[in-house]
């Protein structure tokens, strides 16, 4: 892979902290940020309309008051997400993913067998408006959107051919790993939006699996992981 994917190799040490409500795991707990795994099914932020009220950043700030959110994941993904504990380091880290200086690589199980071993998906999307949250590929109204992948090894299957693969996204668009993996005709397993109907699962199979930056406040490299439950 490119340095782009290259991740890092330490980590700050954590302070003492308490533990969060059962379903969410803290990874790391320290005076300036936070990393959580969040479970699948789960919205990162609070959502729209009745009845729309669990979420991840209500359940992590009843445990941490200062912590604020930094970046999303898709309800339907799970894995590492990371919370700023206040506004100078939401700041910070916030521009880390503005400037793409955070290293993210996500863990999939995608329908058939990729040619070769690796490759990139280079292709701008947009929101598809009338059938929103769906998001298409436009190569003209479209925003740049860049994904590089890797496949991990084949995905026993009795409907088919899957694979697991690793998936680099050197941008932040809206559902752009499952819009590319789609685009390029290994739509993610379990993907009620892009993948045809017999390409079922019991959940997405899709994972925020490894988050990679420098310690805006101390220049240290941070690496954090968590296996993909898959």
């Amino acid at each position: 892979m490119s340095e782009t994917a290259r991740p890092m190799n330490a980590r700050p040490a954590p302070i003492d902290h308490p533990n969060l409500p059962d379903g969410i795991g803290l990874v790391f707990a320290d005076e300036t940020l936070l990393v959580v795994d969040k479970p699948p099914g789960m919205l990162s932020v609070p959502g729209r309309g009745e009845g729309v009220t669990d979420n991840l950043v209500t359940r992590v700030t009843g445990v941490f008051s200062d912590a604020l959110v930094v970046h999303r994941l898709d309800q339907a993904t799970s894995g590492l997400l990371l919370f700023a504990r206040g506004l100078p380091m939401q700041r910070a880290l916030s521009l880390l993913f503005e400037k793409r200086r955070v290293h993210k690589r996500y863990e999939a199980v995608v329908a058939g067998t990729p040619a070769g071993a690796e490759g990139e998906v280079d292709m701008p999307m947009r929101l598809d408006w009338p059938h929103r949250p769906r998001q298409v590929t436009d190569v003209f109204a479209g925003k740049p959107a860049l994904t590089r992948w890797q496949a991990l090894g084949t995905v026993p299957r009795d409907d088919g051919a899957a694979t697991r693969m690793a998936l680099y996204p050197l941008t932040g668009r809206s559902h752009q790993l499952r819009v590319h993996m789609a685009y390029i005709g290994h739509p993610i397993l379990g993907d009620d939006l892009y993948a045809p109907l017999p390409l079922r699962a019991p959940r997405l199979l899709l994972h925020a699996a490894e988050l990679g930056f420098v310690h805006p406040q101390t220049g240290q490299a941070c690496r954090f992981e968590s296996a993909a439950p898959f």
